[in-house]
């Protein structure tokens, strides 16, 4: 099913399409109504090409699956995907997704520039929002651009088109329109190796934001390999260079997020984002809205403008005026001193009551404010920022913080996990607001030789890990009193996940002396097994003459005079 005439179909029983709305390397976009639901809907057709490899079509859908879990405001929502068999010949791969009625972010971009500052700051937080929901869930978008970030009429934001670069990359097509034509956003090992990960998102995202800041991206290229071989082999350079309102701060986040080593930028977009509302927060950057989408041509609107009615004659009128000029009212005019002094008088009341009417709107106002929103207050927005951050922002929106710490194996240490209330709740000012900062993964304790085994798993608990007690775990120590501590394994300061296993080495006291074995040879056997009781030693006998016979006396022994041995250790004796 091509573009052109897909227009007017009813897809799958259920999908009426509408006209055109955007094209791509390995899509269409039809406006849509779901018949079912009644509900207007965006269906995008895959290219036929990419259609017709079966491997696609199960990346598609496996992808399409995995893209609906994403439940994010800033991300589009996917509602449904399939396959539309009733051309055999022709089956059409489709998506159905959530309608946003705007523009995208490339239009934004092409009708203004570079778009600022604040407007960068909020656009990037509705970009990285999205990316770190899906990051969360273990998907990485693989084509961040401006094409793929729509703005609605009312200016919200949301990410698009997850999963179907990773459906391509995955099922082993590779046409140039489809990788390289978004070659301007690539990160270098993309373009190396072809993997791809969230610092991959990452490294687009900060090329965004410096084309957000600049009004164009880093590189440029006649084709789009050149474009390519900069990003694996150029350093991003400073958006200041070209944008002289870019703070320093600022420059160096672009920079931070778009190294060329995957390891030196922040490891997925949730870390950016904390990084970029801290520094929205430092730099004391004015909050603004999303930039609005330009308006479409006329005839790419899917309703015609109003057009505003012409006056009638209700319009406004001039008086008729005498010979003199002067506008006939009907009354006699005054003597002129008489008329100045009343009118000066009038003045005068008419200034005192204007006054008296401002000040009691002025005292009526601030009441009806301060009963009405002026006792109220907005919870700010603080998951993601660090500890200190996050403080002023609550201080600026006269709220009092009370700062809890909780383990995280994901989030690092000094990061705010979450709040109570969620951000935008409505609170009265002077408000305490509970703050959860993650301490990021509990170490192992260090544990002092010698301390009790009970303190010890107390402690260990107490860290956030599982004290573990094993019988082969014991081993002799000097410091150690039998049956305490000794160390635990692993050692003190290794980072485990929460809940991790620590096991105890338990002390068996100071390693016992070893004891040198006499020399017995003459003596009976009584007499060299009480020589070696009185060492600590046993003694065995092994008789040359059978039957009992002979005088019992050493003749030989093992192990020979002078050896050094355990206590309790057995000494053999031959006896003739």
């Amino acid at each position: 099913m091509n573009a052109p005439s897909a227009t007017g179909t009813l897809l799958d029983g259920r999908y009426l399409l509408g006209s055109v709305i955007a094209r791509g390397g390995m899509s269409v976009v039809h406006r849509g109504i779901d018949t079912r639901l009644d509900r207007p809907v965006a269906v995008k057709l895959m290219d036929p090409r990419l259609a017709a490899d079966p491997a696609f079509r199960t990346r598609v859908q496996r992808e399409a699956r995995t893209a609906a879990r994403i439940d994010h405001p800033c991300v589009v929502d996917v509602y449904d995907h399939g396959i539309d068999a009733s051309d055999p010949a022709d089956p059409t791969v489709f998506l159905v997704m959530e309608l946003v009625d705007g523009g995208t972010l490339r239009d934004v971009l092409r009708s203004r520039g570079a778009i600022g500052v604040p407007a960068a700051f909020a656009v990037m937080d509705g970009v990285l929002s999205g990316l770190a929901q899906a990051h969360r869930l273990g998907m990485v978008h693989r084509d961040v651009k401006p094409e793929n970030v729509l703005i609605s009429a009312q200016r919200e934001l949301k990410v698009a088109d997850f999963g179907l670069v990773t459906a391509a990359a995955q099922a082993g097509q590779s046409h140039a329109g489809m990788i390289l034509g978004t070659a301007a956003y690539l990160s270098p090992e993309q373009v190396a190796t072809g993997s791809a990960d969230s610092r991959s998102d990452v490294y687009a995202a900060g090329i965004m934001l410096y084309e957000l800041l600049t009004g164009a991206p880093p590189y440029t290229g006649d084709t789009p390999l050149s474009i390519a071989y900069q990003h694996v082999h150029s350093d991003v350079p400073p958006p200041s260079l070209i944008a002289g309102d870019v703070p320093p701060e600022l420059d160096e986040l672009v920079l931070r997020a778009t190294r060329r080593d995957p390891a030196a930028r922040p490891p997925d977009a949730a870390a950016m984002l904390a990084e970029l509302r801290a520094l929205a927060i430092a730099l004391e950057v004015p909050r603004v809205p999303v930039p609005a989408p330009p308006v479409r041509p006329i005839e790419e609107q899917v309703t015609e403008p109003q057009v505003p009615r012409p006056a009638g004659h209700a319009g406004t009128r001039a008086l008729p005026r005498d010979e003199h000029g002067h506008t006939l009212v009907g009354a006699p005019v005054e003597d002129a001193a008489a008329h100045a002094r009343t009118a000066r008088r009038g003045r005068r009341f008419f200034a005192a009551g204007i006054a008296l009417v401002l000040m009691l709107a002025l005292v009526v106002g601030l009441v009806a404010w301060w009963m009405g929103s002026g006792r109220w207050t907005a919870m700010p927005a603080l998951v993601g920022l660090d500890r200190a951050a996050a403080e002023r922002a609550l201080a600026d929106a006269d709220l009092v913080a009370s700062i809890t710490t909780e383990f995280d194996d994901a989030i690092a240490a000094g990061i705010v996990k979450t709040t109570d209330p969620a951000a935008d709740a409505r609170l009265l000012r002077g408000s305490t607001v509970t703050v959860t900062v993650s301490s990021g993964r509990p170490t192992v304790p260090e544990i002092v030789p010698g301390t009790p085994v009970a303190d010890a798993e107390q402690a260990i608990r107490a860290a956030g890990l599982q004290p573990v007690r094993s019988a082969s775990a014991r081993e002799h120590s000097e410091t150690a009193a039998e049956g305490t501590v000794v160390r635990t394994q692993p050692g003190a300061g290794t980072a485990l996940n929460i809940g991790g296993a620590v096991t105890l080495v338990v002390s068996a006291g100071p390693k016992p002396k070893k004891v040198r074995v006499p020399s017995l040879i003459g003596m009976s056997f009584d007499e060299a097994e009480a020589e070696l009781a009185d060492r600590g030693l046993k003694a065995v006998e092994r008789q040359r003459l059978p039957f009992g016979l002979g005088s019992h006396n050493v003749v030989a022994q093992d192990p020979a005079p002078g050896t050094e041995v355990e206590p309790g250790s057995t000494v053999r004796l031959i006896t003739f």
